[in-house]
């Protein structure tokens, strides 16, 4: 069972890497920050998480390996929210 703690552990790992361009680092930190609120229900959180995380993995500027660590962290919230509906 996969936990929001994991995918956040991910998402910081990422917008650490100096690898990855700058902007894709600010909007993981944004992505970051949504999935911290207490205020918003976690279907709401992971829902503009995945958003976020499609518009981020099109950024023409990313290495490759870089966009399939960001669609393994949308499988991971993908899963969270089929265990969720279960």
């Amino acid at each position: 069972m996969v936990e929001i703690g994991e995918v956040l552990a991910l998402l910081e790992e990422l917008s650490e890497d100096r690898r990855v361009p700058r902007n894709v680092r600010a909007s993981l930190n944004g992505i970051i920050g949504e999935l911290n609120k207490k205020d918003i229900s976690d279907a709401v959180k992971l829902n503009t998480a995945i958003s976020l995380l499609d518009e981020v993995s099109n950024d023409p500027n990313i290495l490759p390996y870089t966009r399939i660590q960001i669609w393994n962290v949308v499988s991971l919230i993908e899963g969270i929210q089929a265990e969720e509906k279960e």
